[in-house]
């Protein structure tokens, strides 16, 4: 069965790579649940010993179940959100997908990341986690990743998609450069046609416009309009 993060990717985005939380992240948020547990053991411990009067390990044995209950199911809720994580690099942005039943989705464009700070303890280097702040030049401009589990690969994959999907644009064919028109006294020339291209230039520029296309980097009506351009200066 698909993903909730899955059904958020557009026509041509492909995942690079899919990851979450360390596991270490359940052991701090869930240290309260963690506590919870370890004294119910401990008074699980003091009732089973000899001479305890009948009355007070009674009172125990409630206590204990009650503490191991709600020990429980905090611990349940706190994995099943984090198995619930999807944080994705495609080949058109970052996008973070968090919650159980209610879901929370955040993304940061690849072209709009100017930066990416990641930052690791001896711990985190030892274990492969690590803080990742991810700087754009959206509203928001961090978008932070905490104790991302592979965080120096996470950045890595970022880092290779952003380039690659910047190279598809930069190759991308575009109108002609023209030399800057000079005012003249009276009134400016007519602007000058866009220059002419041999059959061999259009078929090249088409492929290279259909594997963007088909790479994701450009839409359908891009590509169409593009084509256009490019058929009418044959």
């Amino acid at each position: 069965m698909a993903r909730y993060a899955d059904t958020l990717l557009s026509d041509g985005e492909r995942i690079a790579l899919r990851t979450r939380q360390h596991w270490f992240a359940t052991l701090v948020d869930g240290r309260m649940a963690w506590a919870i547990f370890l004294a119910a053991l401990v008074l699980l411990v003091l009732r089973v010993q000899p001479g305890l009067n009948e009355a007070v390990a009674l009172v125990l044995g409630y206590l204990i179940l009650i503490l191991l209950v709600v020990s429980l199911v905090m611990l349940g809720r706190l994995y099943w959100a984090w198995s619930a994580q999807d944080y994705i690099v495609t080949n058109r942005r970052v996008l973070k997908v968090e919650g159980i039943l209610n879901k929370r989705s955040a993304d940061s464009s690849l072209e709009k990341i100017n930066d990416a700070v990641l930052e690791q303890n001896l711990v985190g280097r030892l274990f492969g986690y690590g803080d990742l702040d991810i700087l754009t030049a959206a509203e928001d401009s961090v978008d932070r990743y905490r104790m991302l589990d592979k965080a120096p690969h996470f950045k890595k994959v970022m880092l290779d998609q952003k380039h690659a999907l910047e190279s598809d644009l930069a190759r991308m064919p575009g109108p002609p450069m023209r030399a800057p028109i000079e005012a003249a006294p009276l009134a400016a020339p007519a602007a000058a046609p866009a220059r002419s291209m041999s059959s061999d230039e259009v078929t090249r520029a088409l492929g290279d416009l259909a594997g963007l296309r088909d790479r994701g980097a450009i839409t359908a009506e891009e590509y169409e309009t593009k084509k256009q351009e490019l058929l009418a200066r044959l």
